[in-house]
Parts: C-alpha cells; structure tokens; sequence
C-alpha cells in the first residue's frame, strides 16, 4: 500500500503542487481548505488523469528507467485498473489513489493524491490483488468504514494474499503527491511482509533509515527505507 514515509516527509512548494496539478489534471489544486475527512467518495472523474500517456509516463516515473521500461503499467479508469502497456521483466507500474492510503488519513478518498509505485514480481503477484480490490470497493461507492470491513473479511477468509517473499516496491518519483499536509515524500522503497514484529530490522531505531508500518485491518508490516536519488537519478533533498 502506498505510504508517506515518516522520516521522509518534506513539503512541496506551492509551485510545485500547482504544476503537478496542471500536468495531471488534478480536479482540484492546492487551496485553503480545512483538514476535511474525505468520507465518501467523489466523482470518478476527479480521479482519472485525463491524458493517458500522462499516467502512464507517472507511474514509470516511481522507478529507474531501467526498471520501469519494460514494466507492466496500469491506468485507472472508469471502472477500475487497466493495463495500458503489457510488461515484459515481471514490474508492474501503477498510480495508486487515496483509498490506499491508511484509513484514519484526514484525506482518504482525497482525489488530489498520485502515489506512483513500481513493484517487483512478488510483490505484482501479491500486493496489486489488494489494490484492484480496494478500488473496486471505493468506485462503488462504500464508505471508508464498509471498505475496511470489507477488506478485513477478504484477508479473514483468505481471498486476498499475504505478500510473497521479496515483495518490494520503488517510490522514488519526484512528482509522488501525498496530500496538502504532506506533499511529496523523498523518494523510498517499501517491503511487505506479512504481520510481523519490526526488531529484526532494526526500523525506529534511532537514527535508522527504516520506518516500520502496520495499517489495520491488513496483516502486513511494512518497511519503508529512504534513498538518496529520485528515479531520474538526481539528487533528492537532504531529510
């Protein structure tokens, strides 16, 4: 699931949100609004990035050029993901919206947020069964409490799977938007395991480069690690 990384987080200049918005075609750009909780969902086409090859061009962006090249990508749509160019090294590139963002985030069901993510083939095989299935739940219409409910019951009843051994995912984009609070994180590669304690890696430690994350109802830990260069192999800003 696509996550800000705590120690990463940095704020986007208002230029910067505002041509993201622009290029995207963000319904709805930064403005002084109040920390809302989205509650139900808007109108799909406040999701959708009008230009195809945009999305597709955003969510290669999560991961190096040589990664992502050859990697699956999928398009939101209407009705849900679609594959918009078939893959040929087992990656798969994807723009994921705010309903996979924690569900006590003050913006979930925010249209705003783009959360590129370019996973390797455990994680393809393991983690885009929640995504498809999260948004189908979200672009019915349930409420954030039907949804969680929901998903908790498909990981209950084992139709939804644990993530497989290696799976990982790149969040190295400079164009990733979390939110007005957040903007965009530095860029970070995530790892998913099922629910376990995060010691053996030492996350949280001080002065550790590992955050550990465990969003309800999934029973995933998540390890998010920073790195030092976007996707485009320049320099990322100090933490």
């Amino acid at each position: 699931m696509a996550r800000r990384s705590l120690k990463s987080v940095g704020s986007a200049s208002f230029a910067l949100v505002i041509g993201i918005a622009i290029a995207l075609g963000t319904s709805r750009p930064v403005q002084a609004q109040s920390e809302t909780q989205f509650s139900s969902i808007a109108p799909i086409e406040e999701y959708l990035i009008p230009d195809r090859n945009a999305e597709i061009a955003l969510a290669r962006s999560a991961a190096p050029e040589s990664i992502s090249h050859d990697a699956e990508v999928w398009v939101l749509g209407k009705h849900g993901y679609e594959t918009a160019v078939k893959g040929k090294n087992g990656f798969a590139c994807i723009v994921e919206r705010s309903w996979m963002a924690p569900f006590d985030d003050p913006e979930f069901l925010n249209p705003d947020q783009r959360l590129p993510l370019c996973l390797n083939p455990p994680a393809a095989r393991s983690h885009l069964p929640l995504t498809f299935k999260t948004t189908e739940l979200a672009l019915a219409g349930l409420s954030k409490t039907q949804i969680f409910d929901s998903i908790k019951s498909a990981f209950d009843k084992k139709e939804l799977p644990l993530p497989e051994r290696g799976s990982m995912c790149y969040m190295m984009s400079k164009q990733q938007y979390f939110s007005r609070k957040y903007g965009n994180a530095n860029p970070h590669l995530m790892f998913w395991f099922p629910k376990n304690d995060g010691i053996d890696w030492g996350a949280d430690a001080r002065n550790s480069p590992v955050d550990v994350h465990r969003y309800s109802p999934q029973p995933i830990t998540e390890f998010d690690i920073s790195v030092s260069k976007w996707s485009d192999g320049t320099a990322a800003p100090p933490e």
